[in-house]
């Protein structure tokens, strides 16, 4: 029986260092029913070169020059040129385990429509991983063990951009990619939890991720933490927000601060807790700071909590634990 066609979209600036790795590593997959859509985002190094010499040493690879402007555009352009069954994203800068494309698409085929596979990632970087990286590693592994990737998306993007499948019909019915919004990746998550496709567990490590200090994630500025937070928020209103509770910001740094007026502007009533007495009882925004036990005297609270000291969220989470609420419906964490 012929096995599904998979089309796999990169798109790609400037990695001449890096792409070839990327390229072989696709062509020696375990899997070979494959298409490689590879769209050039401008690049003005040797990229278009190396790639172009690929291309013509194997006709499942489609090189494009992109029309639009960066990477979503990039992506979308990919899509519409494709025509396999199962979709993947690929990072140029990045390398497939052998097996990748093999258990993503089998794990697919066996749960069908309506689902995500995705599995385990691995950082490597010449210089070393960085310990927050590390961290996020660890941390976005966890979650893919058990396929409970969901369970913390408003913490970080629980879903690694190169390492996912589903099914093409399923990528269509989110709308993947339009409108145009950055952080891409981490809004595709949002659109999977949107339409409840159901992620795959998985034990497999299938992507090593490249780190290095001119990657476009650290230096882009769509990939900048304030485009994190109203993206966050904007899904959070549109998904999880219980407009019957009473709506709670914990924390008054820059997240809290952006969060209150946001609210503000939506006219959307809260309240605002910290746990620093120097800003307890202060008048922001026209709302009181109160302690962090007033939540106590709320009945039915929904919060949005900004703190982002591990040990401060470990407290938070126990206390939120004594008092019986929920992750999702009665709070979520935003860092």
């Amino acid at each position: 029986m012929q096995r599904p066609l998979i089309s796999i979209l990169v798109p790609f600036k400037n990695t001449e260092e890096f792409i070839a790795d990327c390229l072989t590593s696709i062509i020696n997959q375990t899997y070979t029913n494959w298409e490689l859509v590879i769209v050039d985002d401008h690049s003005t190094d040797m990229s278009y070169s190396i790639v172009e010499n690929f291309a013509k040493q194997d006709d499942r690879i489609k090189l494009l020059k992109n029309s639009g402007q960066g990477i979503i555009d990039a992506l979308k352009m990919a899509f519409n040129q494709s025509s396999g069954e199962f979709i993947t994203r690929m990072d140029s800068d990045d390398v497939m385990r052998l097996n990748k494309l093999e258990i993503l698409s089998k794990n697919l085929l066996i749960h069908g429509k309506g689902h995500l596979a995705v599995g385990k990632v691995n950082y490597f970087s010449e210089k070393g991983i960085k310990e927050g990286y590390k961290n996020y590693e660890i941390w976005l592994n966890e979650l893919t063990e058990k396929g409970n990737n969901y369970s913390e998306i408003y913490k970080e993007c629980v879903i690694p951009s190169p390492c996912w499948m589903i099914h093409r019909s399923d990528l269509m019915a989110c709308n993947a990619f339009n409108p145009k919004r950055y952080p891409e990746d981490y809004d595709l998550a949002f659109r999977f939890y949107k339409h409840q496709y159901t992620c795959i567990p998985s034990n497999d490590i299938l992507h090593d991720w490249r780190d290095y200090s001119y990657r476009t994630s650290r230096t882009n500025e769509h990939y900048a933490e304030n485009h994190f937070i109203p993206l966050k928020l904007d899904y959070f209103l549109e998904l999880d927000y219980n407009p019957e509770k009473k709506l709670v910001i914990w924390g008054a740094g820059n997240k809290g601060k952006f969060i209150a007026k946001t609210l503000i502007k939506k006219q959307i009533p809260f309240e605002w807790i910290c746990d620093n007495p120097n800003k307890i009882g202060r008048d922001i925004y026209g709302n009181i700071l109160k302690p962090f036990d007033y939540l106590e005297t709320i009945n039915n609270a929904q919060s949005i909590i900004t703190v982002a000291n591990k040990k401060s969220q470990q407290e938070i989470k126990n206390y939120l634990l004594k008092l019986n609420l929920n992750s999702i419906e009665d709070y979520v964490f935003f860092c």
